[in-house]
């Protein structure tokens, strides 16, 4: 059975998808930014109730499922550069196998119903795609095969002494690659 995308909108799919934040996070960042800040961040940012919250708000969440259990998932949230792609894991053991391709292809799809719709973006001459990545994170050179380029750097104070040190990262919609 192949991987297909489902769009998260039930408090239990939110759940599913904290869980699977969990599993991902605290094994792709810990060895990047410590378990503290790993915990820290879950509970901030991919908790269940968080992740409805950001849905109720705007927000379209996609989970890949393959056979049944989610393997991945991506947050994407319009503002006034285009659209915000604000959560984009998969697990190990399925990365490398095209479901980043079908994120991004399903962002593509969202941005032509988001971005008409928002009517800050008439004035936005060119909206791009734009995401946040640790600068340490091996992902970098995945979001650069999909056409993002880094165009600037940012540090995010989201406290109890925690930072975010990122490279912000671009591809302008009208040139993304399938």
């Amino acid at each position: 059975m192949p991987v297909e995308l489902i769009k998260v909108v039930t408090k239990d799919q939110c759940a599913a998808v904290s869980k699977l934040a969990r599993e991902i996070w605290m094994e792709h960042y810990t060895p990047l930014i410590g378990a503290e800040q790993v915990a820290y961040m879950l509970d901030k940012f991919q908790s269940a109730d968080k992740i409805y919250a950001d849905i109720s708000n705007g927000y379209v969440y996609y989970a890949a499922c393959d056979g049944g259990a989610f393997v991945g998932y991506m947050g994407l949230c319009p503002d006034d550069k285009g659209i915000f792609i604000s959560k984009f894991y998969v697990r190990k053991e399925v990365r490398g196998k095209g479901i980043g391709k079908m994120f991004f292809k399903q962002a593509q799809i969202e941005s032509r119903r988001l971005i008409p719709r928002n009517p800050v973006h008439q004035t936005i001459e060119a909206p791009c795609f734009w995401l946040t990545v640790n600068k340490n994170n091996n992902s970098v050179e995945a979001y650069k095969k999909l056409g993002f380029e880094i165009s600037g750097e940012l540090v995010t104070d989201i406290g109890s002494g925690f930072v975010m040190d990122d490279y912000v990262m671009t591809c302008p919609i009208r040139t993304y690659k399938n």
